[in-house]
């Protein structure tokens, strides 16, 4: 079966709970409290366009599990946690997830972001219906060429295909929308993380995760560059 969204959580109640107040509004959720359920359920053939994942599970941790599904998977993966240090914060969003999200949460919050998820996949899988450039066809079409390839969520520069996880896609698509100028950091949280309240440690988390995927030199950044206590511009050759 397709669902919306996976949650795992040992929390059972918490998990049913929220799984039943998804699908009030329409959001297709199932659940599971343990690292072995969660490998299961794609085991058996299920999907889901969205999951989220607690940290502390009794047969493992969520970290082991994010490092897992990422192996094959480019779904947005948020993190439901009690645990509210900023490492934990750091560790999630660089190895694979794409937003925190701290407990006790709000049931009508937490749908808002997962809501946001879901409408840029859809969105994308709608793009996907156009005529798409080619790697090839990009990399001959100009000499220095830039091109977000939606239907991939990949961006292609000079001619190479860059895959990309769900947030550092939207987080460079929205740069791409406004290259060239200077976009603040409210703008990138509302636009990709769909809200306006925001850590600076998540955004240069993913910012960074970018630079190592896009730039020749991260350290000496010559695309993505910050705009120091404004925000950052997204420069093309």
């Amino acid at each position: 079966m397709h669902y919306n969204c996976l949650i795992l959580d040992d929390e059972i109640e918490l998990a049913k709970m929220t799984a039943e107040y998804f699908r009030m509004f329409d959001v297709s959720t199932e659940y599971v409290d343990s690292a072995t359920c969660c490998f299961r359920f794609f085991e058996e053939g299920n999907t889901t366009d969205l999951v989220l994942l607690d940290i502390n599970l009794g047969d493992g941790t969520g970290f082991d599990v994010c490092k897992k599904l990422r192996e094959d998977m480019q779904l947005p993966i948020l993190f439901i946690s009690a645990r509210q240090s900023d490492d934990d914060v750091l560790i999630a969003l660089s190895i694979g997830g794409d937003d925190y999200i701290k407990k006790p949460y709000s049931l009508s919050v937490l749908l808002a972001k997962v809501k946001v998820n879901l409408k840029r996949i859809r969105q994308m899988e709608q793009m996907g219906t156009v005529p798409v450039i080619s790697a090839d066809e990009a990399a001959t079409s100009t000499e220095k060429g830039f091109f977000m390839d939606y239907p991939t969520m990949s961006v292609v520069i000079n001619g190479t295909s860059i895959a990309l996880k769900a947030k550092e896609y939207a987080l460079l698509d929205c740069l791409y929308k406004h290259h060239d100028t200077i976009v603040k950091k409210e703008v990138l949280f509302d636009e990709v993380w769909g809200d306006t309240f925001f850590s600076d440690s998540t955004l240069n988390v993913h910012i960074r995760k970018l630079r190592e995927k896009i730039e020749e030199n991260p350290n000496e950044p010559k695309l993505i560059k910050t705009v120091w206590g404004t925000g950052y511009i997204l420069e093309l050759p």
